[in-house]
């Protein structure tokens, strides 16, 4: 199975460079499934139901959330509707939508994607590993799904590390967001997991993450609050990472960064 995993989507420009570019990737790398990090698609903060149907009709197959999950209020009332749109699975009980999904692929396999928020320099929320394990208990790779593909919104790259060592051999990918930087630590690790630290997001690189510079450089030099962040509206850049799956056990065969457009050095698997 071919894997495409998008980090984050910021803002107008981010959403209308994966919109505007994923139809083609589908078709040049041969995907078999598409996930993509949703959460900042909004102006920068949350996910609106226009937005997610946009993304879903270019080729998205999956679409996870994080810590910006209800920025968008009708987020709320549509995400019970749409199972293919996760919130983090360590939520609280109770909380709407779901932690993960079993899609139904074209080519007749089943992949599962979850979804689980850090808590470390985040909010408070319940044990992720916890989440992670008790979904993985009732799936097993290779058997009952073709793939599984783990996506880590975390601050601290120390919990994304432990999150991909605690899942290797168990899953297809363990990636992760939030931090909008590409990491350059893509690496399969012994059992077979393939992992990256921070996908990076798919928005305008002439930024200060995705938010335009002059905001976000005056609250870290006055120490104040101060406009709204606005996300930065230059080119964007696609960011993300891809994953060939042995077809028998799920486990990553060969993985490549995913670049295209923007500031970044652009690069597209070669397999």
């Amino acid at each position: 199975m071919r894997i495409l995993f998008l980090g984050d989507i910021v803002g107008r420009v981010g959403r209308e460079a994966v919109i505007s570019r994923l139809p083609g990737l589908r078709n040049q790398l041969s995907l078999d499934l598409v996930v993509v990090n949703g959460e900042n698609a909004s102006h920068g903060f949350g996910l609106s139901p226009a937005i997610a149907r946009d993304l879903f009709e270019a080729g998205a197959d999956v679409i996870t959330l994080g810590n910006h999950s209800w920025d968008r209020r009708d987020m709320i009332g549509h995400i019970d509707a749409e199972p293919r749109i996760i919130r983090p699975a360590n939520y609280p009980p109770g909380t709407p939508g779901q932690g993960s999904v079993v899609v139904e692929l074209v080519n007749g396999h089943r992949a599962l994607v979850v979804s689980v928020m850090g808590r470390q320099f985040m909010d408070a929320m319940d044990d992720p590993f916890r989440a992670v394990s008790d979904i993985l208990s009732r799936h097993r790779l290779g058997v009952t799904v073709q793939a599984i593909v783990v996506d880590v919104h975390a601050e601290a790259t120390s919990e994304k590390w432990a999150m991909g060592h605690v899942c290797d051999g168990r899953v297809s990918l363990v990636i992760g967001t939030h931090t909008h930087t590409p990491t350059a630590d893509h690496r399969i690790f012994p059992k077979g997991t393939a992992f990256q630290t921070d996908a990076g997001m798919c928005g305008d690189y002439d930024s200060v993450i995705g938010m335009g510079k002059d905001a976000a450089i005056a609250r870290f030099v006055r120490k104040m609050p101060g406009d709204r962040l606005q996300p930065a509206e230059g080119e964007a850049s696609i960011a993300g990472m891809m994953v060939e799956t042995d077809d028998v056990t799920g486990l990553a065969r060969r993985m490549a960064p995913v670049r295209l457009g923007g500031h970044l050095a652009q690069t597209l698997p070669d397999f």
